[in-house]
């Protein structure tokens, strides 16, 4: 038995994208188009691993686009997605300035959380040691929920 991927369900391919790629970072590594079923696939892979995932599907992150929308529920048995990243206060202040509210903010100088626009929270850790601890994220309050 092995690990093959994780799925999320999108509402907006162009949201999504615009959140996975732009804000987080990852890049998109291949995209499956079924009109005739009435989906799009679009896979992700953290840029460490876009190389990996042309021959090892297993570091992608499956988004599912269903041309019938609905309003997706988010259960409380799911957790999160967790990436690991070089700069955790580069990141989280790259995704800030692009809009994206920091749930709980790296006032430790190694976890944050982030929520996609379809409400997916997901753990930033910094890779390695953590960063010393800095204003503006040390006085942050968390928000909402992740």
């Amino acid at each position: 038995m092995r690990y093959r991927h994780t799925m999320v369900r999108i509402r907006d391919v162009q949201a999504s994208l615009d959140f996975y790629c732009k804000k987080l970072g990852l890049v998109e590594t291949r995209r499956v188009d079924r009109p005739e079923y009435k989906y799009t696939l679009i896979f992700l892979a953290a840029p460490q691993d876009v190389e990996r995932a042309k021959t090892d599907r297993t570091c992608e992150l499956e988004r599912t686009y269903n041309y019938d929308v609905e309003d997706y529920k988010v259960g409380r048995s799911f957790g999160h997605l967790c990436y690991e990243v070089d700069d955790i206060y580069a990141t989280c202040k790259r995704m800030m300035d692009g809009g994206v509210t920091i749930n709980r903010p790296p006032r430790d100088g190694g976890m944050a959380f982030v929520r996609s626009p379809d409400l997916v929270s997901i753990e930033l850790l910094q890779k390695g040691d953590k960063l010393t601890p800095q204003e503006p994220w040390k006085a942050m309050p968390n928000v909402g929920e992740w």
